[in-house]
């Protein structure tokens, strides 16, 4: 047991670092390429982050057919949202309000409500295209025709994200990969290797911490359901939590929101369209309830955002949300698939 809880540490440091590495490399990424800062938070570090959780459900429908792999498939799909929507936008803001107690930022949030608003408009409408997809007919035709549209719109939201006009952010600290190589940090054969490591770091402490935490939470014998809803989606979703509270701290708001809200649309639309096209879709009640909430949230979190009035206060709202509901089904004793990404 104390070595599981060793290991699990050094996996939490490496995870970090790792996150520090990859914020700041493409930070440079996106200033070499000349890219805004909602295609850099919203795309570049979302699909970064979100991309190995992701291949997961792929890899195991793919490899281990419908039915085996429909279990492990389903519940990593359809559950990430939830989590993203409330609890981690939650932590963006409670990173927001601590760093600005501690001087470190202010507390007001600098939003550029076009990126943001655009990705939350493209998360609720393939979410929940993706919901009811679940009361559809089991027509592979009808099945493969929802499937093929929701995988379209992430195109149609690239170009979107691509084409508007944004602000470059400012220029980040010097890429940490200058410490070891005497060159300048605009350099792609610096930023490229950093990125690319910090990218193996992410997902190795990502995968130790997820074994592991699981280890230490049977031997101490949490039921199933707190596992499946709670522990392992926290663990499989921690480096676009940690992402975003390191950007909260140096004040980068769009870049921290939009790793969470870019990785809504990629996971909505990516995964989802594999899961209606390639298992039985049919969602239980647990994982429904789930979606919606997550829809609901990123509906209010949309209609703050218009009014400008999207506060650090008010995203912490986004981890009460998450706790009550995660109490609600464990109170009902709804079995829910809750993003169980392993």
């Amino acid at each position: 047991m104390f070595f599981d809880i060793a290991i699990l540490f050094v996996a939490l440091l490496i995870i970090v670092f790792s996150a520090e590495l990859f914020t700041n490399g493409i930070e440079w990424l996106g200033q070499r390429l000349e890219l805004s800062e909602g295609v850099v938070g919203s795309v570049l570090a979302a699909v970064g982050t979100a991309l190995p959780e992701t291949l997961i459900p792929i890899v195991a429908v793919a490899f281990f057919g419908r039915e085996h792999g429909a279990e492990v498939g389903i519940g990593a799909i359809a559950g990430a949202p939830f989590m993203l929507s409330t609890l981690t936008l939650g932590l963006c803001g409670l990173s927001a309000f601590y760093f600005a107690k501690k001087g470190r930022r202010t507390k007001e949030l600098k939003l550029n409500e076009v990126v943001l608003g655009r990705d939350l408009r493209f998360f609720m409408m393939a979410y929940t295209a993706a919901l009811v997809a679940s009361f559809a007919p089991a027509d592979p035709v009808i099945r493969y025709v929802i499937a093929g549209l929701i995988f379209l719109v992430y195109p149609v939201y690239l170009y979107q994200t691509f084409s508007a006009e944004g602000e470059m952010g400012a220029e980040p600290e010097p890429l940490y990969m200058t410490k070891i190589v005497k060159l300048e940090s605009k350099k792609l054969r610096l930023i490229i290797p950093q990125v690319t490591i910090a990218l193996a770091g992410i997902v190795g402490g990502a995968y130790i911490f997820v074994e592991f935490i699981q280890n230490i939470a049977q031997d101490i014998g949490f039921p199933p359901l707190v596992l499946s809803l709670i522990v392992s989606p926290i663990a499989t979703e921690l480096p676009e939590k940690i992402n975003s509270v390191l950007w909260a701290r140096n004040g980068k708001d769009t870049l921290a929101l939009g790793n969470v809200t870019g990785a809504l649309v990629f996971q909505s639309c990516i995964p989802v369209a594999f899961g209606i096209g390639f298992t039985k879709w049919n969602l239980d009640t647990g994982t429904l309830l789930t979606g919606a909430v997550a829809v609901c949230s990123a509906l209010v979190w949309f209609l703050f955002l218009k009014q400008k009035k999207l506060s650090s206060n008010l995203l912490m709202m986004g981890a009460i949300v998450y706790t009550v509901a995660v109490a609600l089904l464990i109170q009902l004793d709804i079995p829910a698939s809750g993003g169980h990404g392993h």
